[in-house]
């Protein structure tokens, strides 16, 4: 999957100044973060999500991930920790 995502999409998602613009609070994954998510993805290719910490257990998230990639139509591109990043082929 990684061999697919071009060289330069991953160098901006790991870069320390690309900044979340999207922060998933105690709501949790509601369908307005969803919709957030995805007008973002229309204007830019990339979204770096924050979850805050203790939200979710180190198991789910992942799963978490996945969920937001597949809702979004987007790829997950890189995911550390509670951070996430969403790419709009």
């Amino acid at each position: 999957m990684m061999s697919t995502i071009p060289t330069h999409v991953l160098r901006q998602a790991k870069s320390r100044d690309f900044r979340p613009s999207v922060r998933i609070g105690k709501a949790g994954l509601s369908e307005t973060v969803l919709e957030e998510i995805r007008q973002q993805l229309q204007s830019r290719d990339l979204v770096k999500i924050k979850v805050n910490k203790g939200l979710f257990e180190r198991e789910q998230r992942g799963e978490v991930w996945n969920h937001l990639a597949e809702n979004t139509g987007s790829t997950l591109v890189l995911q550390r920790g509670n951070i996430g990043v969403l790419w709009r082929r």
